[in-house]
């Protein structure tokens, strides 16, 4: 990822390990909340979590290290696809399974 730290951008990610089950999806929420980024998490029927988060580039990194250090959470693997920013989007929520 080339992007620079201050630059706007929107990951999306795919978290596997024990990542339901966890507080995973509040503990996102509470993280990107602090942080002042937008997006959603949600479960997928797989046993991964999805999530897009936007924000400063340089907050978005603190996101993802924030979320890899919580205890109670065991992130394996993720991958993060880069995506167009949504201007309208003002808050990160928590969604129920795949809506």
């Amino acid at each position: 990822m080339e992007e620079r730290s201050n630059s706007p951008a929107r990951w999306h990610i795919l978290f596997e390990g024990d990542v339901q089950f966890v507080g995973f999806r509040y503990t996102a929420r509470l993280i990107a909340r602090k942080l002042a980024l937008s997006g959603w998490v949600r479960n997928l029927p797989d046993g991964r979590v999805d999530l897009e988060v936007q924000g400063a580039v340089s907050d978005l990194r603190r996101f993802l290290l924030q979320m890899k250090s919580q205890p109670h959470i065991h992130i394996s693997r993720y991958t993060i696809d880069v995506i167009e920013p949504d201007p309208a989007e003002r808050r990160f929520t928590v969604r129920d399974g795949l809506n």
